[in-house]
């Protein structure tokens, strides 16, 4: 790898996670010299790709085009968009649709109905597979190489007190996943929580992406939670499938 870059994304990555920083700031907390990150930042200034407002250094807008840019190419979104409207405007709660990329899940688009709760999931967050029902759909029908290969890179990190973090645990939830065909999330990524996902696949089976639907505990339980939900999700997983079969982009 090539340090300079490498040097000039951990310092981008760390101004997105604490919203903005000063030079000393982020040079204890990477462990790089001050004149370092200095000539770094001044770089990413010139190139107007930060901003630098009374001594703090922030993202600039300038990454959105380029967000907006890569969000456009998703393919799964414009085949994935009306269903999970639908669903959220039907149901009243939110749609996800995530893909898998370098071993992570992305959240490639969100919508809510008119009851939809706020989370601090959006468009563009990467999260630990195993983490999320959206996830776990993937995961379930991944080839057997891959998913262990992901497994063993990224491990499985705690995200709430139920988060699966025994590996024998999430194979057999994985084998129960692909039994039923969809997947289920129980408080595993935010407290109060549930979601119901299922797989997008291919043609040949292979998870192209997921798409669930997340709501309060107290609407996601009984009949609703475990018969009323599973099916449209997997009723709308199903219409994207056939929007992807026969779209010539993909």
């Amino acid at each position: 790898m090539v340090q300079a870059s490498l040097t000039t994304l951990r310092i981008v990555e760390a101004l997105k996670r604490r919203d903005g920083a000063g030079v000393t700031e982020l040079a204890d907390h990477l462990n790089i010299p001050k004149s370092t990150v200095h000539n770094h930042l001044q770089t990413l200034k010139e190139c107007e790709f930060v901003v630098h407002e009374n001594g703090t250094y922030r993202i600039g807008l300038r990454f959105l085009d380029f967000g907006q840019f890569v969000w456009e190419r998703v393919e799964l979104v414009q085949a994935a968009r009306n269903e999970a409207d639908r669903l959220a405007e039907e149901t009243g709660d939110l749609a996800h649709v995530m893909v898998e990329e370098h071993g992570f899940g992305v959240f490639v688009y969100q919508t809510g109905g008119d009851r939809a709760v706020n989370t601090n999931l959006h468009v563009g967050k990467r999260v630990h597979l195993h983490q999320t029902g959206l996830g776990k759909a993937i995961l379930a029908y991944l080839p057997d190489d891959e998913r262990d290969e992901i497994l063993d890179q990224h491990g499985l990190r705690r995200r709430s007190e139920e988060t699966i973090t025994d590996r024998d645990v999430l194979l057999e939830e994985l084998e129960e996943t692909r039994r039923r065909g969809y997947a289920v999330e129980d408080e595993e990524w935010i407290r109060g929580l549930r979601s119901v996902a299922a797989p997008v696949r291919d043609k040949d089976g292979y998870p192209i992406g997921s798409l669930s639907l997340t709501g309060p505990l107290s609407r996601m339980r009984g009949e609703r939670y475990e018969e009323t939900i599973p099916d449209r999700v997997q009723s709308a997983a199903n219409v994207i499938e056939l929007n992807v079969e026969y779209d010539e982009n993909f």
